[in-house]
């Protein structure tokens, strides 16, 4: 199965771990891994994690507050839309599509 980012999605787990690195150092990478574990996840069960509408789901990344937004389009791959952090506006991901 194949997969790519949306632009706005690479800038989030951009700024993210920039935020992250500079708190901890190491820390940034971590969390780049754990988004990518995220992906690997989807990318094996992509019908498994939770629905947020009809198009879209969201895989949580682990040890960090943030969850991968997500669809699959008409050739079955994944599209990442958004790399979200769970404290915010809800509905902020929806700004990515």
């Amino acid at each position: 199965m194949t997969w790519r980012f949306l632009a706005p999605a690479l800038a989030e787990i951009t700024a993210a771990a920039e935020y992250y690195e500079q708190k901890i150092q190491g820390l940034g990478g971590d969390f780049v891994d754990e988004v990518d574990a995220a992906v690997r996840r989807i990318l094996q069960f992509p019908d498994a994690w939770g629905s947020l509408s009809e198009n879209y789901r969201h895989c949580s990344v682990r040890r960090f507050p943030y969850a991968v937004i997500y669809t699959r389009d008409s050739a079955g791959e994944i599209l990442v839309v958004s790399i979200f952090h769970q404290s915010r506006e809800p509905l902020s991901w929806k700004r990515n599509l």
